[in-house]
């Protein structure tokens, strides 16, 4: 068994390649620059890999055989996003503190990923470092929440608050638009799950919400998902032929929340993508969802703001899916109620 210490070591990176634009006996020749790839921490997020069932084979082919492609960014942050043409992996650039607050957080991440393989927090497959003509640029693999084959007809970033939770103007106006808190109390009468799914979804959210406290990370959201199956059918063609659903352990919404079911539920991956069944007054739903950005914990910053604007504020954050309560100096998830 590995030394953990070992595993996790926050100073645990090696060089992996450095690539010339000649090539070598490891790398291909290529028409860039001369490039540096550093792999983070490699023992830690090769067990993560093993975990949820990705072979290096499958992984490298995901990564490597196609073009990414880009995404769009309907956030705040300068972050970068890219999916692979098979939609099982999201790349994202992330800031130096960012990588180094999931370095340290990769402990804590091994302990709850052992004891609770269902979660909706965020998969980390790998963080990296590519260096080039002087600039750095680091980036996280992660699991891709909502597959392209499937049509979302409503998307939403929630964060339990209402400060600056509208979408706006020019968000709202793209082809595929991102919407917030006060557009979802607008749009939406709430979604409605069977008993089961219910309890199997408030019990991974409202862990994966005490292990967010306990480490002292704020400021994410639950990135939600909603396909109505009464509109348009799945979109046929734009996965791999080979595909049926993602094929990793724990990569959709409902295995999140209750296992794995491909074997129970013959079927499940080609007609619902692992989507949670659920209602909306007559409309038929699947609903895709997941935690997202996680990499930054409770700082000065985010205190000032909640002493500054006070008790309005964090009354308004209650009764979405999760918000934030500042109590003797610390941020902490008060319980969803949803109906």
């Amino acid at each position: 068994m590995l030394c953990c210490n070992y595993l996790f070591t926050y100073t645990n990176y090696q060089v992996f390649c450095v690539c010339s634009s000649e090539g070598s006996n490891l790398t291909p020749a290529h028409r860039f620059p001369d490039f540096r790839l550093k792999t983070y921490a490699p023992l830690a997020f090769r067990y993560f890999r093993e975990l949820f069932g990705i072979k290096p084979d499958d992984y490298l082919y995901s990564i490597c055989n196609e073009p990414l492609i880009e995404l769009s960014n309907p956030g705040a942050s300068s972050s970068w996003f890219y999916l692979t043409s098979d939609d099982e992996f999201i790349i994202k650039t992330v800031q130096h503190k960012e990588a180094e607050f999931l370095q340290k957080l990769l402990p804590g991440y091994y302990m709850n990923l052992n004891q609770n393989p269902r979660t909706l927090l965020p998969k980390f497959y790998g963080l990296y470092c590519i260096q080039c003509g002087g600039v750095t640029v680091r980036v996280v693999v992660m699991n891709n929440i909502l597959p392209r084959a499937m049509k979302m007809h409503y998307k939403y970033d929630l964060k339990g608050s209402s400060y600056k939770r509208r979408a706006s103007r020019k968000e709202r106006g793209k082809a595929s638009p991102t919407f917030k808190d006060l557009d979802f109390q607008e749009m939406h009468e709430g979604l409605h799950f069977d008993q089961d799914t219910y309890n199997a979804l408030m019990k991974t959210l409202q862990r994966d919400c005490r292990v967010l406290e306990s480490f002292k990370i704020m400021d994410y959201s639950l990135l939600l998902g909603i396909h109505v199956l009464d509109r348009k059918p799945l979109v046929r063609g734009s996965r791999c032929d080979s595909r049926k659903g993602q094929k990793f352990l724990y990569s959709t919404a409902l295995e999140s929340i209750r296992g794995n079911v491909k074997d129970t539920e013959p079927g499940t991956d080609d007609d619902t993508l692992g989507g949670i069944p659920a209602k909306h007054k007559d409309e038929s739903l699947l609903i895709f969802l997941g935690i997202i950005d996680i990499l930054q914990s409770y700082s000065a910053q985010h205190k000032y703001t909640l002493l500054y604007f006070g008790e309005t504020v964090l009354d308004e954050l209650g009764g979405h899916w999760v918000s934030l309560h500042f109590q003797h100096h610390t941020v902490s998830p008060r319980r969803p109620s949803w109906s």
